[in-house]
């Protein structure tokens, strides 16, 4: 009788909620904080940039959508991909987005300050509610234009709340996807660029991943298009925002409010700055769906070497026809598929099935052959110019 096959190793470093790591079999899979020479890592917030990721780990794993905090281009060139959750906290970001615009239309900060600084004693306390409260009349959000600008998953739920609430929604994505175009209301009036949004809405919303080409895209240069008054809301990512060009324009009137989810040393104390203490995904439901989402990403990469929602990685699956799996991940060059099928036949193996696919400079490979792969045959394969990792994924039964 063969011996069971070591369990996988997965290092947590951040609290990660219950509900995903119950979808680790206790008989497959040791995970914890002080787990050596782990196979994959499994984190939220924790910084990886400087760290040392050691040789043994084949996959990071982040429970949430941004991967700042992950340095993705040093763990491509290892052949070792990111997972992350693109769309598991958006109901979470909507409401809060939600939540902001209301804050900013009905001046809510500046009422409930108001509020708490009454004496509860006085014998004119509604007298003084009655006088104070004409400081903070605000709008409605019904007949509104809410611009949106990047179209994914929250951004396309954000859009469709917003109409239900009587808005108006101007939207621009110059990489909107398949999907999100057909999940994107018919109502939404697309722009074509951030200064029509900027110039055309009441209020701004920002659902962008922070890249240099993200990185102040809200500017000194088009703020000015702003109507004087709007509301800017930020819930995408801090350096998306410059923070010197918000200050500006509230300073002189240009814009009304700036709600955002990253507080900063710049904005705080202001009173035209509602900053939020990074809630965005801060909900028992998400924090659960994005558990869930990338334990099973993780999960089904480790047995069976499927990509799903990889930021660094083609998306690649191929149903099982095998015992005996491979799993190679090299630099997208020519004759790549063809030194790994000579590597294959020189040892023996007949190849049953395969599939490759490639994701700019990364090219990825799944093959199911007839018979256990030897140590030997994966060095042969790993030894290819080009080839950055090698797993062989006999199935687990």
């Amino acid at each position: 009788m063969a011996d069971a096959p070591a369990p996988f190793k997965v290092l947590v470093l951040n609290q990660v909620s219950a509900s995903g790591l119950a979808r680790l079999p206790a008989d497959r899979y040791l995970t914890g904080k002080d787990v050596t020479e782990p196979d994959a890592i499994l984190l939220r917030s924790a910084d990886l940039h400087g760290a040392e990721i050691p040789a043994s780990v084949h996959a990071i794993a982040r429970a949430g959508a941004g991967v700042n905090n992950i340095p993705v281009a040093a763990l491509s060139l290892r052949g070792v991909p990111v997972f992350n959750t693109p769309g598991a906290n958006a109901n979470a970001v909507k409401e809060l987005v939600l939540a902001g615009m209301l804050l900013a239309a009905r001046n809510l900060p500046a009422a409930l300050q108001f509020v708490q600084q009454l004496d509860p004693a006085a014998p004119d306390l509604d007298k003084r509610v009655e006088d104070g409260k004409k400081a903070f009349a605000g709008v409605e959000l019904a007949g509104q234009t809410l611009g949106v600008v990047g179209l994914g998953k929250i951004g396309c739920l954000v859009a469709d709340a917003a109409i239900r609430l009587g808005m108006n929604v101007l939207g621009f994505d110059p990489e909107i996807t398949v999907d999100a175009a057909w999940s994107l209301p018919a109502q939404v009036r697309r722009a074509t660029s951030v200064a029509e949004v900027l110039r055309g809405a009441n209020f701004v919303t920002l659902h962008v991943p922070l890249l240099a080409a993200t990185r102040d895209l809200v500017n000194a240069d088009n703020i000015v298009l702003m109507k004087p008054g709007a509301v800017l809301m930020n819930f995408s990512r801090e350096g998306v925002v410059n923070d010197a060009a918000v200050l500006a324009a509230l300073e002189r009137g240009a814009i009304g409010r700036y709600v955002c989810d990253f507080p900063s040393a710049a904005t705080h104390g202001n009173p035209l700055v509602i900053a939020l203490p990074h809630l965005g995904a801060s909900t028992r439901e998400a924090e659960d769906n994005c558990a869930v989402m990338v334990v099973d990403q993780l999960r089904d990469f480790l047995e069976h070497g499927n990509v799903a929602n990889a930021v660094n990685f083609p998306a690649v699956s191929m149903a099982r026809e095998s015992a005996y799996r491979v799993a190679i991940a090299n630099a997208n060059v020519p004759n790549m598929l063809g030194q790994i099928s000579t590597a294959m036949a020189r040892a023996g193996l007949n190849i049953h099935n395969m599939v490759n696919k490639s994701r700019g400079d990364m090219a990825y490979t799944l093959v199911d052959v007839d018979s256990p792969v030897a140590p030997s045959a994966l060095a042969e394969i790993a030894a290819i110019q080009g080839v950055l990792s090698v797993r062989s994924l006999p199935l687990i039964t």
